[in-house]
């Protein structure tokens, strides 16, 4: 290769690690505004567990925060889990570099999830539950109005297929959720940003990224079912896991029955099944139906913890 085709390889780079920058931001602060993740004088926990979306989603907060129109204090958390051969010092030293104030919490539940769960089994039920009662209990001693949880959309849909197939229940994952005791407010600022956007900018900010030997070696996680599920209709239909209105602001009322959908003049009516719900040329499908009953306008993310 040429020096002019290596000039334009890296303006096309540079172009295209520009527009994942602008569209990650974009996402993030829409779903923030969206859901009024974050107010004026919040203490925002933001949980790091050394993954790609911790790190993206504290990478994003700080660059936003510098030009929200609004003040709000980011402190990060790890929970240490004490998981064998855990590096302890790597996001202390990444945190200590960005300048973000952190602390580390120190709890073995490691070795109790090994203790109760048989060899074999999925751990995630049990892990999950003891790390929210141990963040809960930090974002209290630590003064935080706000807990930051680095889920995103493909967690988000996962969780929905994983209630719908397993569970028998039409369930989500939604962006902001107040505890069942109303003391903590948990917020999603991922919500909206695919994961495959993830790995590109992990890659590109070069994150001193830390593997979960507990969660991540799981090979018969239910989970991953529904992951290779998922990818496996990307392949076949591509763009099916678009949100509606052409890449815009909120996701379909099928997942998330109490947000409002903005719908776009552009969008194909026949591709958006919100459109077909409330368009009377057209049959309601049933889903939507269902949902529909179950709406109350007066509920919305802010009611009690359902789906944690």
């Amino acid at each position: 290769m040429n020096a002019p085709d290596l000039s334009r390889a890296a303006q096309k780079a540079a172009f295209e690690n520009n527009k994942l920058s602008k569209r990650l931001h974009r996402l993030v602060g829409q779903a923030v505004v969206d859901f009024n993740m974050i107010e004026q004088g919040d203490r925002v926990m933001v949980c790091m567990s050394g993954g790609k979306d911790s790190y993206a989603m504290l990478d994003i907060l700080l660059s936003l925060r510098e030009r929200a129109p609004i003040d709000f204090d980011l402190i990060a958390v790890n929970l240490d889990q004490k998981q064998p051969g855990f590096p302890e010092h790597v996001l202390p030293d990444y945190l200590k570099s960005r300048g973000v104030p952190f602390h580390i919490e120190e709890q073995d539940t490691f070795s109790i999830v090994k203790s109760i769960i048989p060899e074999g089994k999925t751990t995630c039920g049990l892990c999950s539950r003891l790390r929210r009662g141990i963040l809960y209990r930090v974002a209290g001693e630590l003064g935080a109005t706000k807990i930051a949880l680095g889920h995103h959309r493909d967690d988000i849909l996962e969780t929905f297929f994983l209630n719908l197939f397993f569970g028998g229940k039409l369930k989500g994952m939604p962006p902001k959720l107040v505890s069942d005791d109303g003391r903590h407010v948990v917020i999603r600022p991922l919500a909206y940003v695919e994961e495959a956007d993830l790995e590109r900018w992990a890659e590109l900010r070069a994150f001193p990224l830390i593997p979960c030997t507990l969660c991540g070696s799981q090979e018969n996680a239910q989970r991953k079912q529904v992951k290779a599920m998922m990818r496996q209709w990307e392949r076949e239909h591509r763009g099916g896991r678009r949100p509606c209105s052409m890449r815009s602001r909120r996701w379909c009322r099928l997942i998330w029955p109490t947000a409002a959908c903005s719908i776009s003049p552009v969008c194909a009516p026949r591709a958006c099944p919100i459109r077909r719900a409330t368009s009377p040329s057209m049959p309601t499908p049933v889903s939507a139906r269902v949902n529909s009953r179950e709406h109350n306008p007066s509920n919305g993310f802010d009611a009690e913890e359902r789906h944690a």
